[in-house]
């Protein structure tokens, strides 16, 4: 693991703080509302803690990512009207909130706290396999691609030609591998690909690309997909490639809602683990 300043982990851990202060207040909002559910208090919530989840493999914060991940599935299901948001199920919700902020309050011994109990109250509240609720075409739609032996869609953005070769090379056994080689490419194939109904299951994006930037294209693509009432949470999955020098980049990156980071050069057991924990490969 890429050995990263404690500036850089401090801002990560307070920025972290801030949005989970807020999503627990959010949540109180929630369960003052009762069985009515206000998507855009929701909303908050879970962004709230994707950020949290998808930063925290930047610092290798194991048990922050893992606690984070089981919160996000479960509020997904109340977002999808899956769950009633009961105040027992909110409690627990709260609880996990509570204890990803104790984590982040001493972010360097967090991997060495015990989260069972916690763990194991958020999986009371999920189906016995719960499947991820964040893949491109949803878990459903891909499970049954699968089954018929179909491939995923993956959209790579990449301007180095090394980079792209090695990506579109392994990526390409996995599925459908389309390439852009500027920001505003991608954003035109992204938008291409929702009309036609052939959404990008998994997309590749460097942060630093000509004519728009990574991040850019980022805000650019979800802001389509909530257009078509699609929630980040269930739409494509965004890594994040990128050099050593723009890791605070990075960092900020995941504000915009990307999912996930690779550091090059690619070291594509680390991609391949990242598809694994999005469901999209087995």
């Amino acid at each position: 693991m890429i050995d990263l300043e404690d500036e850089l982990l401090g801002d990560f851990a307070a920025d972290c703080r801030e949005c989970l202060e807020k999503a627990g207040a959010d949540l109180c909002a929630i369960e003052n509302g009762g069985t009515e559910i206000d998507e855009k208090i929701v909303d908050r919530v879970v962004l709230a803690v994707h950020s949290v989840r998808a930063g925290a493999a930047l610092f290798d914060l194991v048990k922050v990512g893992e606690l984070a991940g089981r919160t996000q599935d479960a509020l997904a299901l109340i977002r999808s009207r899956k769950m009633v948001p009961t105040p027992a199920r909110l409690t627990v919700l709260l609880s996990a909130t509570d204890r990803l902020l104790d984590l982040l309050n001493a972010p360097g011994t967090s991997n060495k706290a015990d989260i069972t109990d916690v763990m194991a109250a958020l999986a009371g509240l999920l189906p016995p396999r719960q499947p991820a609720l964040t893949v491109g075409r949803g878990a459903a739609a891909v499970a049954q691609s699968r089954q018929e032996g179909g491939r995923l869609r993956v959209l790579l953005v990449e301007d180095d030609f090394a980079s792209r070769l090695l990506l579109q090379t392994f990526l390409s056994r996995y599925g459908e591998c389309h390439v852009a080689v500027t920001g505003r490419e991608a954003v035109d194939a992204f938008r291409t690909s929702l009309v036609r109904g052939e959404e990008y299951d998994l997309i590749c994006m460097d942060i630093m690309m000509p004519e728009m930037d990574g991040r850019e294209a980022i805000r650019q693509m979800r802001d389509m997909e909530a257009a078509r009432g699609v929630f980040s949470a269930s739409g494509a999955k965004i890594v994040m490639t990128t050099a050593v020098s723009d890791l605070r980049e990075v960092s900020r990156c995941f504000n915009e809602l990307c999912d996930g980071y690779l550091v090059k050069p690619i070291d594509l057991s680390r991609l391949l683990s990242q598809m694994r924990s999005y469901d999209l490969v087995r």
